[in-house]
């Protein structure tokens, strides 16, 4: 039996739901997550359910592990996800993540997309994300997938700045987003993000400021930036550890964040989320805002997390016992937990605060309440909106956003 975290239990083998979690689906946000475990190489700061060529040992095309078997995995989760729903919504959004989800080619990013429509349908101006790495991509591929159906390009752009790359052990070089942010427009796409890392060990404010730089240039209309963490066992942890490279510094990090605000708002870009900003309303990125705002989705693929009314579960994270199970007719569920109020409380809290729009007084309990009073006098939520019956993060409560939370909701 797979281990559990406390409050959870192991995932029925038809994935069947419970039926209140089925409450209500259609009057919240719905997407699909796909997640895509394939990368070249691996980088070393990344703890994602990746897996390379060498990682998998694949032999043959059908192999269990291999794309090709992945893929009818995906198409058999698919079909046994609208079972489970019954009468799904149609997609609001679709997101393929990883992984590098451009190493299927533009075949394979439109196989998927085929495979969705085929089993949820697309709602109308549906959003439909990939993302990319810009080695794997080319102008062919950015046209054919916007032929496809595909609105949105996410690039892991992390740097603009050859030593920091080589931290990160990024195989692209400086320029390469850029090149590919501007085809991808050129080819149709609506929307380009560029996903940016700062804190690396070795970057400079200035090589930040380039990083920056590059992004205006590029035509991208969204930009997620993310302070660098060392996650346990990883290439980058076993080199801070051996005194190679230096942990990042907090003050640092802070001191970072303020620049990539700063310069995006100089340039037209608002933040709507603390790590998120956007040139425009609808530049933001609407899958991650229904998870932002308590909305469900179906996570398919090895790794892979759902949440539909109340109800979490994961998937097996080998690509091979996820083709596996799916083959078998089984469910490729690890594992579910069943959130009580007092977890969907805290969820809603800790995510709604993370927005512009912030968190709704009347979400709070007198305690909540009180501790958002002594958040304003510490200059940690905005008075203005306060005063309004909004919390609302200030620019230093966004650097300090989970622990303000935390003390709204005393957990």
């Amino acid at each position: 039996m797979p281990s559990v975290p406390p409050g959870g239990e192991p995932a029925p083998a038809d994935g069947s739901l419970p039926p209140d979690a089925l409450t209500g689906l259609g009057t919240r946000p719905f997407g699909v997550y796909v997640h895509v475990p394939f990368c070249a190489t691996r980088c070393g700061y990344c703890d994602f359910n990746t897996y390379t060529a060498s990682d998998l040992g694949l032999t043959s095309t059908d192999d269990p592990a291999s794309p090709a078997s992945w893929l009818e995995g995906l198409r058999r989760e698919l079909d046994l996800a609208t079972r489970v729903l019954g009468s799904p919504p149609p997609a609001d959004t679709v997101f393929l993540g990883g992984g590098t989800p451009s190493l299927l080619g533009a075949e394979g990013l439109t196989a998927v997309l085929d495979a969705v429509r085929a089993t949820f349908g697309l709602a109308p101006g549906a959003e439909v994300t990939t993302e990319a790495n810009p080695e794997s991509t080319s102008p062919e591929l950015l046209a054919a997938i916007a032929g496809a159906g595909y609105t949105r390009l996410s690039l892991g752009m992390q740097s603009d700045v050859d030593h920091v790359l080589a931290v990160l052990d990024r195989r692209h070089t400086p320029g390469a987003a850029v090149a590919v942010a501007r085809a991808a427009l050129e080819a149709g796409l609506r929307h380009v993000n560029l996903d940016l890392i700062y804190g690396t060990p070795t970057e400079t404010d200035d090589d930040l400021r380039r990083s920056l730089d590059a992004v205006l240039a590029s035509g991208a209309d969204h930009v997620s930036a993310y302070s660098l963490i060392v996650e346990d066992g990883t290439a980058l942890a076993r080199r801070v550890a051996r005194g190679e490279l230096p942990m990042p510094d907090d003050d640092v990090l802070a001191d970072r964040y303020e620049i990539v605000d700063d310069v995006l708002a100089a340039h037209g870009f608002g933040w709507y989320e603390v790590s998120n900003w956007a040139r425009t309303e609808a530049a933001r990125c609407r899958h991650n805002l229904g998870y932002w705002s308590g909305g469900d989705w179906w996570g398919a693929g090895p790794g892979a997390h759902s949440h539909v009314g109340g109800v979490r579960w994961w998937n097996v994270r080998h690509p091979a016992r996820y083709s596996k199970q799916l083959g078998a007719g089984e469910s490729p569920a690890e594992a579910r937990e069943l959130l009580t109020p007092a977890d969907r409380h805290v969820e809603e809290v800790l995510l709604h605060l993370r927005t512009i729009e912030g968190l709704p007084q009347r979400v709070l309990d007198d305690d909540g309440r009180a501790a958002a009073e002594q958040a304003v006098r510490d200059g940690l939520l905005d008075d203005g909106s306060w005063a309004r019956g909004q919390a609302v993060l200030t620019r230093h409560g966004r650097l300090l956003a989970d622990g303000v939370a935390i003390a709204l909701t005393g957990a």
